[in-house]
């Protein structure tokens, strides 16, 4: 058996991880203009993408331990790296050629989502400023507190319930 089918599973995984990509830029967009509409539809997306990456990574598994076990070799968890090593020749460079490309569109992923995540937290952290501005704390609605006579503060509500 020849790795084809491996090979194969793996531009798959590579084109799913490019088109993941696309979404996470778009992503990055609707986070700049605040599209809360338009970040959902891209979560669903990306859900869906994901859904699609791991059945055919199970495939690839599949086809991994079924290369092995025709070559007579242990079964067990076969990495890409692992088969590199194996493989001669044109099999090898193609395999190596497909697992450097899966690699570098995943590192832009995961970059990519790296600054997702900054800018979800900038703009919570935003939210929580504004939150604030409009729910001043009870200490700065009493401007002085009233002084009792062994020094403390009264402590004061801010419904007046004699009003």
């Amino acid at each position: 058996m020849t790795i084809d089918p491996v090979i194969n599973h793996m531009k798959q995984l590579q084109q799913l991880h490019e088109s993941l990509l696309s979404l996470s830029q778009k992503k990055t967009e609707a986070l700049k203009t605040n599209d809360v509409t338009g970040i959902q539809q891209l979560l669903i997306q990306e859900k869906k993408h994901v859904q699609a990456i791991e059945k055919i990574e199970k495939q690839r598994e599949r086809s991994v331990a079924q290369w092995a076990s025709e070559e007579g070799l242990a079964t067990h968890r076969q990495t890409v790296s692992e088969l590199i090593e194996i493989l001669n020749g044109e099999e090898r460079e193609r395999l190596q050629n497909v697992y450097e490309a899966l690699i570098l569109v995943l590192a832009d992923l995961k970059q990519q989502e790296k600054l997702n995540t900054e800018l979800t937290q900038q703009s919570l952290q935003f939210i929580n400023m504004s939150l604030d501005l409009l729910q001043p704390s009870l200490q700065s609605v009493n401007y002085g507190g009233k002084e009792i006579k062994d020094g403390s503060t009264a402590k004061r509500s801010i419904f007046d319930s004699k009003a």
